[in-house]
């Protein structure tokens, strides 16, 4: 492939009809070129600007937009690539089934030779027994041999259908390995660089029987060119829905942090590869890979891997004889609270009501002590990173609110405020671990369903009528997919993630191909209430335009205003 080359060109559409009118939206990421992007320190990316001046018909839209959404909602689940749920979706613009060799043949770490089989799915499918439907499901790495190298269906020992109930193991998902796994477009390294072997390559087969969101999907809206909107894991894509920016780690090479900076390849401390060990495999057939140093920080300071919240609940205790509402923030797992400006303070200067709902929220706070705290993860409160949000702040007892636990609508609190009506005008849910679909230790079916009911209750409840629901996952969870992101910048975007836009106001039966990112839910959100743009936004928009790709939707292409 020559660096002019697209990686998308040799991808069949559904159908001529289906592909997108504009050709901009099928450039994607071009070979060996930028995916170190662009550096957000030291420059002006930053500098606001004059925006393009809106035409008529965007003045009407957001009049019209601003007269018919009253509620905005987000429901944030965990860690599946849309090839993993939806690669087969009727009228998907790059269907699973029609990708050919040439898209998901698997390299080697050399970066030519292709894989003459996938590696062993290490450490298991299945670690830990499980009993789904009256079967027991243990699957050690041994039961699973010799897949080829191509996308394989999730199944059993015996080579029948892995039910969704089953929790399977994790797959790494960090900053660098993703962008080694995309590998400049071609997704041809996902088993070369995970720490999973050849589960990379797995997927289900769904439908509306297995799915209840699939259902959900086929009567409203599915986006299959969403994007995350970074680069790597849970923590990172949770900073960048609020914030659409890495968060700084200041002084970090010269102080007990500096341990935690990721060692590249080359003297560029921006670069995209983390350096190998000595002692890594040469091939991913002889198992997972080993770097020199695999940390949360990049050298020059941006936090792009999980650390620890500086407020409680946290994964660090407090400080002996310390502050109990604070994390220890001498220790150098703790990222110093942040000051730049998120979307929960756009709305509030603007005074537009919103909360951010955590299943287990309230549960992790008086149970911090005991280290026991069952369905919370610490990293997915990005809002607790924020100093605007500290304990004893009137903008935290607001906004930062206890979903309750469990499917259970009777301790469930964001269900009992969707049937009382009293959701704000804009709200972000994030289910509690065991519903959030998150490899390793959640199953896709108990995720599903809780989703699924949540939504029902919106619909059934007196808000219904102007509101419009957003259900993505955070990040793709290490799992392939065959569709290259878009060339961004720096942070992102990265791999392919399903999204569902389920409204009254939605088109029905639609599938989606706009090119957007996670922080086009931004972008709906400031359009919809006029707030001025957060600068990851901003910065975004300039490296697309750099790089000669179209703008990034903001969502309203999922939408039947007439």
């Amino acid at each position: 492939m020559s660096q002019t080359d697209d990686p998308r060109d040799d991808l069949p559409t559904s159908s001529a009809s289906d592909a997108p009118t504009d050709p901009a939206r099928r450039r994607l990421l071009a070979a060996g070129v930028g995916l170190a992007g662009l550096s957000l320190g030291g420059c002006n990316l930053f500098d606001q600007k004059s925006a393009t001046p809106k035409t008529a018909a965007d003045l009407a839209l957001d009049r019209t937009l601003q007269a018919k959404i009253k509620r905005i909602v987000v429901i944030y689940a965990e860690n599946r690539s849309f090839t993993n749920l939806y690669g087969n979706f009727p009228g998907v613009q790059y269907p699973l089934d029609s990708v050919p060799a040439s898209r998901y043949l698997q390299l080697d770490r050399d970066g030519n030779t292709q894989l003459a089989k996938l590696p062993a799915i290490w450490g298991g499918l299945v670690p830990q027994a499980q009993e789904v439907n009256g079967k027991r499901y243990a699957i050690a790495e041994n039961q699973i041999t010799g897949l080829a190298n191509t996308p394989f269906r999730l199944t059993d020992a015996q080579g029948q259908p892995l039910p969704n109930g089953v929790i399977t193991r994790d797959l790494v998902h960090r900053f660098y390995q993703n962008q080694m796994q995309i590998n400049a477009g071609r997704n041809n390294q996902f088993a070369a660089w995970g720490d999973s072997g050849g589960l990379v390559m797995g997927h289900y087969r769904n439908s509306a029987d297995t799915l209840r969101l699939w259902g959900l999907a086929s009567q409203y809206t599915l986006c299959d060119n969403f994007f995350m909107s970074a680069f790597g894991g849970s923590w990172l894509n949770h900073i960048f829905l609020i914030s659409a920016q890495a968060p700084f780690y200041p002084n970090v090479s010269s102080g007990p942090a500096a341990k935690l900076t990721s060692v590249v390849e080359g003297d560029d401390l921006t670069g995209t590869r983390l350096k190998l060990a000595p002692d890594s495999p040469k091939s991913a057939l002889e198992g997972p890979p080993k770097f020199v140093r695999d940390g949360a920080l990049t050298a020059d300071g941006y936090a792009v891997n999980t650390m620890a919240p500086p407020y409680q609940p946290s994964n660090v205790r407090p400080a002996e004889h310390g502050d109990p509402s604070l994390a220890d923030l001498s220790n150098p797992r703790v990222l110093p609270p942040q000051d730049y400006a998120t979307i929960g303070d756009r709305l509030s200067a603007k005074g537009v009501d919103w909360a951010w709902y955590s299943g287990a929220w309230q549960y992790a706070l008086e149970h911090a002590d005991t280290g026991m705290v069952p369905d919370f993860q610490y990293h997915h409160q990005p809002f607790n990173y924020f100093r605007s949000f500290a304990p004893g702040t009137q903008a935290r007892a607001q906004h930062l609110r206890d979903a309750g636990l469990g499917d259970d609508p009777s301790t469930n609190k964001l269900m009992a405020d969707i049937d009382a009506g009293r959701l704000p005008a804009v709200t972000f849910y994030k289910p509690q671990g065991n519903l959030n679909m998150h490899a390793g230790y959640a199953d896709v079916e108990s995720g599903d369903r809780h989703i699924a009911n949540v939504i029902e209750r919106i619909q059934r409840g007196p808000q219904w009528e102007n509101t419009v629901v957003v259900v993505t996952v955070d990040e793709n969870g290490g799992w392939w997919d065959h569709v290259s992101p878009p060339k961004g910048d720096r942070w992102g975007p990265g791999s392919r993630i399903p999204a569902l836009v389920i409204s009254p106001l939605a088109k029905k039966g639609y599938v989606d191909h706009t090119v957007y990112d996670t922080n086009s839910i931004l972008r709906f959100i400031s359009r919809v209430h006029d707030l001025p743009p957060l600068d990851g936004v901003v910065a975004r928009d300039r490296a697309f335009a750099a790089n000669g790709e179209a703008p990034l939707g903001d969502l309203t292409g999922a939408l039947d205003l007439a």
